[in-house]
């Protein structure tokens, strides 16, 4: 149960330093957000936690953030700068693997304690960097285009719940479905892949909605601060 209670308040905490971001930098803190969302969601992915007896990763929490981002940027500022955003997050975790992985080419001094545990993180990331950044990608990209959609669909403020959650519900079923065939297939037995990409969609599902009142409120904020 602790999982579960923790979870939930790990959510709040983490969608409420997005909107702290957005309230003191404005847009520029929303696209610094996506690159901060996307490498911590990569590093907090290789940890399995259980939850409800199944197994699971971290990292959707934050990688729910991005979708938010993305949905606030289209809802407020427009198609090109939610686009600019899902950009910037692919090229940051591209820098990222690059860099990390030249990192542990380093030989390491005698008394050196971080290159193991480094290696033991960065070390699967390039597998995982594949997966989030074909999965990032397209589920993205798709966010923002069934955005776009519903938003001429449905225009109002009050139907903002139907553009954040019926855009970022779909877009994230594909990437779950894309991410964890790449980066997990292989690496569990098949069940576990199973539970895995269940119990992933569902963790997102979840957060999807809970990240519809804090849209209502970034809605509320000045288009112009920071």
């Amino acid at each position: 149960m602790f999982n579960i209670w923790f979870g939930f308040l790990f959510v709040l905490i983490t969608f409420s330093c997005l909107l702290l971001m957005y309230r003191m930098f404005g847009r520029t803190g929303l696209f610094v957000w996506i690159g901060i969302s996307t490498i911590l969601a990569n590093l907090q992915v290789v940890k399995t936690i259980e939850v409800f007896g199944l197994t699971a990763t971290l990292g959707n929490a934050m990688y729910g953030t991005a979708f938010l981002v993305t949905d606030i940027l289209n809802e407020k500022y427009g198609k090109k700068d939610a686009q600019k955003a899902v950009w910037l997050g692919f090229f940051t975790l591209i820098v990222m693997t690059i860099i990390m992985q030249l990192v542990l080419l380093f030989q390491p001094h005698p008394d050196d304690f971080a290159q193991e545990s480094l290696a033991t993180i960065f070390g699967i990331i390039p597998r995982i960097a594949l997966g989030s950044l074909v999965a990032y990608l397209i589920s993205q990209l798709t966010d923002v285009y069934i955005f776009t959609y519903l938003k001429k669909k449905f225009p109002s403020d009050s139907q903002f719940w139907i553009r954040n959650n019926g855009s970022t519900m779909v877009s994230q079923l594909l990437d779950t479905l894309v991410f964890t065939s790449i980066a997990f297939l292989g690496e569990y037995p098949m069940a576990v892949w199973f539970e895995i990409f269940i119990t992933t969609y569902l963790l997102k599902w979840a957060i999807s909605l809970i990240d519809t009142p804090f849209g209502y409120l970034a809605k509320r904020f000045p288009k112009n601060m920071g």
